[in-house]
């Protein structure tokens, strides 16, 4: 009996090592065929998500947050206990069993990534699906856009609440609570983006995920989309659209800052619309401003108010504190998977949603006048 099992457990050995490795070359395998990855994409893995996402959202705290850390503790006392257990007994080969066991878990983890996250990397994206025509532009109409963002941004600016140094003090709790609500425009006019949305959740460390340069996070593994909310709330609302646009299994980063920008700006709530001129004025600047900072610097004279000058400032100065290697190295490593899924820019996709605004707004800044939402449907 005592051989059957250690025969039966030494198979199920060997399938637990052996399985992660034929999932990743599967992967690689299959990467190729869209209308294979997005079968997978929208029918299994995308439904399979959301529905932990709607399961965890019963739980008040980030789940993934919870089980990341208790993953690395339990990963450091069972490699601390083999090490000890080797010192006392000298068996290598019970250490070695216990170090590969760990290894072979977080092989799964990175196997379990690809077929849940990296795979919508390979499955149609948001702009084949939404058919929004990706156009190049002069640096005049970079710069009109830009001068449309800011004057909307201007115009929103003086109507927010704010604390005693003019910054930028809207209730931070009903941005979270109203964010479903704040993102059916988007879901109406790209009704592929539609689902049961579920509430975002702050993350506990959120100092932590400042100093590694993340504003948010979405995770496969529990559907949830998480938020730092240690950074300036202005930026908030944009952030929770973006990470909420993951949950409708959108991979680019360029795409969502879009949806996430756009979503904002179509909403009915002046708080969202503010953050979503505002994260949009930053990207179109920073693009404005490597090609023609004179022209970047002729918009801010024209349209920057007390208000929105303070909140750029503010924005400004708290990313600066965080700019350190580790962030230098958090940014490297982001850059590579981001490269690794064929997302060509790195990290620089962040700013290629400028291609997109510029896109969809362009036609819209005549004469820099404010449009109502209800016109776009």
């Amino acid at each position: 009996m005592k051989n059957r099992l250690f025969k039966c457990s030494g198979w199920i050995f060997t399938l637990y090592a052996v399985l992660p490795f034929f999932f990743l070359a599967l992967f690689f395998v299959l990467r190729g065929n869209k209308p294979l990855m997005d079968f997978w994409v929208f029918n299994i893995a995308g439904p399979f998500e959301q529905f932990l996402g709607r399961l965890c959202s019963f739980v008040p705290f980030s789940v993934v947050e919870l089980l990341t850390v208790a993953a690395f503790i339990m990963s450091i006392l069972f490699i601390i206990s083999a090490a000890a257990g080797y010192f006392k007994d000298k068996n290598k080969t019970v250490l070695l069993k216990r170090i590969s066991v760990i290894a072979i878990f977080w092989l799964w983890i990175i196997a379990t990534f690809y077929w849940l996250w990296n795979v919508v990397y390979y499955a149609s994206s948001f702009s084949e699906r939404s058919n929004l025509q990706i156009r190049s532009c002069s640096v005049e109409e970079l710069a009109a856009v830009t001068d449309y963002f800011a004057y909307n941004a201007a115009e929103l600016s003086d109507k927010m609440k704010r604390d005693e140094k003019g910054i930028f003090d809207e209730n931070l709790q009903e941005i979270i609570e109203s964010a479903p609500e704040n993102y059916k425009a988007a879901e109406k006019l790209f009704p592929f983006l539609q689902m049961d949305s579920v509430k975002v959740k702050p993350f506990a460390f959120s100092r932590l995920q400042s100093m590694l340069g993340f504003t948010g996070m979405y995770t496969p593994y529990t559907g949830e989309a998480n938020i730092n909310t240690d950074v300036p709330k202005l930026t908030i609302p944009s952030t929770i659209c973006h990470e909420m646009t993951h949950q409708r299994m959108v991979a680019p980063e360029d795409e969502c800052n879009f949806v996430g920008i756009t979503a904002c700006i179509l909403s009915d709530d002046i708080v969202y619309q503010y953050s979503g001129y505002f994260s949009g004025l930053i990207h179109l600047s920073n693009a404005l401003f490597s090609v023609s900072p004179d022209a970047w610097q002729q918009i801010a004279e024209k349209r920057f108010t007390k208000e929105l000058y303070t909140d750029w400032i503010f924005n400004a100065d708290y990313w600066e504190q965080f700019e350190s290697p580790v962030q230098e190295i958090s940014s490297q490593v982001y850059d590579g998977f981001l490269k690794h899924n064929k997302q060509e820019l790195g990290n620089r996709s962040y700013g290629a949603c400028v291609d997109l605004i510029i896109s969809y707004f362009l036609p819209k800044t005549e004469n820099g006048k404010k449009y109502t939402p209800q016109a776009l449907f």
